[in-house]
């Protein structure tokens, strides 16, 4: 079965692709899942919903820190505070 593309805003199934959008949404997501007030159907879309924009943010710093290994000569250097 052929995959279907991807757009550069959006990732499969709605999800963003921005680690910023990705993040926002999944603050607010947690939010309304804290309040207590979903029914339970909606409070599992939501768990569902949520896993998919944690792996974004996963994916997108998991990526940020590949590239900087790769300016870094392949060694990951600690942060150093200014």
């Amino acid at each position: 079965m052929p995959k279907a593309s991807i757009s550069h805003s959006e990732t499969p199934a709605g999800v963003p692709a921005r680690y910023e959008q990705a993040m926002q949404e999944l603050e607010t997501l947690v939010q309304s899942m804290e309040s207590g007030d979903m029914p339970l159907d909606q409070l599992l879309a939501s768990y569902e919903r949520g896993a998919a924009l944690l792996q974004v943010c996963r994916d997108k710093l998991q990526a940020v820190e590949n590239q900087i290994k790769v300016l870094d000569n392949g060694v990951l250097k600690p942060w150093k505070n200014a």
